[in-house]
């Protein structure tokens, strides 16, 4: 059976917009994903809201991809793929991060993982965060430089996948953010995400 580890922030664990409550598994991306494939394919969701892909949060390790992910590397040894969708949470204002930092962030990501892992890496750039974002509480995290950063992540991913040789998928190019808060996506995108992603992974 191969392994597949679903690896991100609130959008892998199925935040939905609005109500902040979460998709059922026949809902969000990662366990849509399960019933697309056969059952030859473990799908291992690892979503966590807030979670941040290297910034270190102050909300601890476990917001902390680079940290976090340790363990699941650990305990999962014979991971076929790791599917890597996070960033956004990085581009909250209070980690005043350039453009270049960004990439050496995951760029650093990427290369610890091939440190601990034989799996194939799957980089997914989110979709770029609207300008709605600031008219919801999500305001005290995400301003105008946050929505313009997002916009540069997928020459950023794309390069990244490009000289780590690892596979690449633009959301943007797929599904947008909502009308609701700008960030998240609806159950309609969700569903767009998981047929996405399990084409590329029936490609492989």
């Amino acid at each position: 059976m191969k392994e597949i580890l679903c690896f991100g922030d609130s959008n892998t664990f199925g935040f939905i917009p609005g109500s902040g409550q979460r998709y059922n598994k026949t809902e969000r991306w990662s366990g849509i994903l399960s019933g697309l494939l056969s059952e030859n394919y473990r799908i291992i969701e690892a979503g966590c809201n807030n979670r941040t892909a290297f910034c270190p949060n102050p909300e601890g390790d476990l917001f902390t991809g680079t940290k976090v992910i340790l363990p699941y590397l650990d305990s999962h040894r014979n991971l076929d793929l790791i599917i890597l969708a996070l960033g956004s949470n990085d581009l909250q204002f209070s980690y005043k991060l350039s453009t270049e930092e960004i990439y050496k962030g995951i760029k650093s990501f990427i290369k610890l993982i091939k440190n601990k892992s034989n799996a194939k890496i799957l980089l997914v750039c989110p979709s770029i965060i609207k300008h709605n974002v600031l008219e919801t509480f999500f305001a005290e995290m995400f301003d105008e430089s946050s929505i313009q950063k997002s916009k540069t992540l997928p020459v950023i991913y794309k390069k990244i996948s490009e000289e780590e040789n690892i596979l690449y998928l633009d959301l943007n190019n797929i599904a947008q953010t909502s009308d609701t808060d700008g960030l998240h996506y609806t159950k309609e995108a969700h569903k767009l995400i998981a047929d996405a992603i399990a084409r590329k992974i029936k490609n492989l």
